[in-house]
């Protein structure tokens, strides 16, 4: 049993004192130890602007990359038991505009780990020249930079064409396939998913310029012109802004609840939507010997230098977002430990959240195993 009371008091300190040296505005953080109630403590401002508002349990935040394993990852599995995909099935099975590329022979399961040879990053919105309907054309036009299966280079890019095999082998848009499959067999309407609505969501502020992208579209000598416009509902990401909000890298939204609930799905004690073959498939190794250690959309504690940290176990699994996010599961305890915040509210900083959250790891390994 989790010695609570040391998890509030540590926890609240260490988000005042993250706070106070400025590394966001706001953040909430939960801990979930097997059946026990999940334990959640919240601290700052959700926003700033216009006016200033209290982070709480019922804050959505902008998860950025959390949505790879939540999304992409959940929905491949569950593809794959419908019989919809095969891991080891080529991208051109699926989408006929990639026969003939370079990428169209990379597997769907090395668009999972990172191992496709794709660049990490582009601006699609530039090169589609604004025009959301070429993005297959697009994406499958990029030259690769490694390889296929040669390394882990951490792709946005991956998931980007993830989420539109997804959405062709589901016959559904992403965020309805997400939906339908996901959220409403658990109970999470008005806990996680894409498009929120500001009338009815408290969703925490965003960043006011999309910055970032402004100078990274710079330096390559592409128009900034084409950059999707911000707002507080839309995703930081601007390639998930180029598509409404919905992909398979970035655009998904939720509460400490909702969160916590759709991560509980990875333990196998603990899951009604993921069998224990899909967690252990989605969870193994991967890519050994590479420069990261890295199962089906999630990072592997064994990577050397990850956010996870040496308080977890060399079982733990988990990812983090660039908006600040941070999720980590350690089955062997049945422990799930997370942070949501925006750093980049109302504009972005260019800080390591890493040492945090391995303090709050280790914290997390006091409280409920001390």
């Amino acid at each position: 049993m989790p010695r609570l009371d040391f998890f509030e008091n540590t926890a609240l300190r260490l988000l005042r004192r993250a706070i106070g040296c400025g590394l966001f505005g706001g953040a909430v953080a939960a801990i979930g130890v097997g059946n026990h109630e999940l334990e959640i403590v919240v601290a700052g401002s959700s926003r700033l602007f216009p006016r200033r508002l209290p982070v709480t349990q019922e804050t959505w935040f902008d998860l950025a990359s959390l949505t790879k394993p939540l999304v992409g990852t959940s929905l491949t599995l569950l593809a794959r038991r419908e019989g919809r995909i095969d891991l080891q099935a080529p991208i051109c099975c699926y989408l006929s505009e990639a026969k003939g590329t370079r990428i169209g022979e990379a597997r769907i399961v090395d668009l999972l780990c990172h191992t496709a040879g794709l660049p990490a990053w582009k601006p699609t919105y530039c090169f589609a020249q604004g025009r959301p309907h070429k993005i297959i054309d697009t994406l499958v036009s990029f030259d690769l930079d490694t390889a296929r299966g040669q390394d882990v280079v951490y792709s946005c890019l991956g998931f980007l064409i993830l989420g539109q095999i997804l959405e062709r082998v589901f016959e559904n848009s992403l965020d309805e396939a997400f939906a339908e499959r996901v959220v409403q067999p658990l109970g999470l309407e008005d806990l996680i998913g894409f498009r929120p609505r500001p009338e009815r969501h408290a969703i925490a502020g965003g960043s006011l310029q999309p910055t970032v992208e402004r100078e990274l579209v710079k330096d390559l000598g592409l128009d900034p012109w084409f950059i999707p416009d911000s707002a507080d509902h839309l995703p930081d990401d601007g390639n998930s802004r180029f598509l409404g909000g919905v992909a398979a890298n970035s655009g998904l939204f939720g509460s400490v609840l909702g969160v916590s609930r759709l991560a509980q799905q990875y333990l196998p004690t603990m899951s009604t939507l993921l069998t224990a073959e899909e967690i252990r498939l989605a969870t193994q190794n991967w890519t050994p010997g590479m420069a990261q250690e890295r199962g089906l959309g999630w990072q592997l504690n064994t990577t050397k230098g990850c956010s996870g940290g040496a308080s977890l176990s060399g079982s733990a699994f988990g990812h983090t977002g660039f908006t600040g996010p941070s999720l980590w599961i350690d089955p062997s305890r049945e422990v799930i430990m997370l942070i949501l915040t925006h750093r980049h509210h109302p504009n972005h900083r260019g800080v390591d959240l890493h040492p945090l959250r391995r303090r709050f790891h280790a914290l997390v390994e006091e409280s409920a195993y001390s």
